[in-house]
């Protein structure tokens, strides 16, 4: 990523300053969520950045944005006591790359960040979506996975390759984790493929924490909370704050709702178990800014993506004029 000029982060001060200050009841907030951050980029992962990128996007945030641990910055979010331009970085699933590629990074601009665990998959797990980027990665130009209920692929390229991810992955999200785990794996070993080993350790988690990094949870096995039973809901989101407790020796007070989309993937329901459960926060995928009136169960986030300095901090501007969709409210 370009860095902006002097100038340009001049603009981007003064109009995120603008920005983050007209919002309902005092100062925004944007918590960014990430997931991993690659050494070097991957064709098949559009979606997560590389070593070049989030460095860039780190140093343009150190230097035109006021970047606060997501703690912190929740705590002084509901009395409008935020700085101008408040950002909070925050990590979704527990890669080990968060460890051996990212922290690096923010450490040399000043940025600590929340990551948050799917504790089932520590020490050796592979959750579902690897899986299919994997199998898909070392298939041969076509296989039959008709048995399995995803046809024939024909995958000759790199663009028929991503496609092939995107709808497979598509296809199971909302299945049961269980089927969903089951039809990966059985596509994997299908394709030949090996199972990359991409989780933290219970022994990174610890580092991560020994180096400035929050842990939240994030469930134990990442299941989309409305299609599983309430009592299976609350076990799996009890399991994970637990184990890292466990792990950890002391409370994990934050947590993020798998998937995140309000109604679609967590309703009431799951907003009043994080609060029964002792969290303090929760954090959703909701798009927008958080301000003093927000529900700090349903904290929205925006996904920076953008491969350039300039569209990156526009992005990031214009989402604190935006407000995350909330489920509907709970008595806290």
């Amino acid at each position: 990523m370009n860095r902006l000029s002097p100038l340009g982060c001049a603009l981007v001060r003064g109009a995120g300053t603008v920005a983050s200050l007209l919002g309902p009841g005092g100062r925004g907030l944007l918590v960014l969520i990430y997931h991993r951050v690659l050494a070097v980029p991957d064709p098949l992962s559009e979606g997560d950045v590389d070593a070049t990128r989030f460095a860039g996007q780190m140093d343009l945030l150190a230097s035109c944005f006021s970047v606060l641990p997501l703690s912190e910055a929740l705590e002084r979010l509901p009395s409008g006591s935020l700085p101008p331009r408040a950002v909070s970085v925050t990590f979704d699933d527990g890669y080990a790359d968060n460890l051996e590629v990212a922290l690096p990074i923010m450490r040399r601009y000043g940025v600590r960040a929340t990551v948050f665990v799917a504790s089932g998959y520590l020490d050796g797990g592979l959750m579902f979506n690897d899986a299919v980027i994997q199998a898909v990665r070392q298939a041969p130009a076509r296989v039959d996975l008709s048995d399995l209920g995803f046809g024939v692929l024909d995958l000759p390229d790199v663009q028929s390759r991503r496609a092939a991810i995107g709808r497979l992955i598509g296809e199971l999200k909302y299945r049961p984790p269980a089927e969903r785990r089951e039809r990966a794996m059985e596509m994997l070993e299908r394709t030949g493929g090996s199972a990359p080993q991409l989780m933290l350790t219970t022994r990174q988690v610890r580092a991560l924490r020994d180096a400035g990094v929050e842990i939240g949870a994030h469930t134990a096995t990442h299941p989309i909370l409305t299609r599983i039973e309430p009592a299976t809901a609350r076990e799996d989101m009890a399991q994970s704050k637990d184990v890292l407790e466990g792990i950890l020796g002391e409370p994990v007070r934050l947590f993020a709702y798998p998937n995140g989309r309000p109604c679609r993937d967590y309703d009431a329901r799951h907003v009043t178990m994080a609060r029964e459960l002792g969290f303090a926060a929760a954090v959703s995928t909701a798009w927008g800014a958080a301000y003093p009136d927000c529900d700090l169960f349903q904290v929205p986030r925006v996904a920076p993506w953008d491969a350039t300095a300039t569209r990156y901090s526009t992005r990031l501007v214009k989402s604190y004029a935006q407000r995350g969709h909330t489920v509907a409210p709970v008595e806290g």
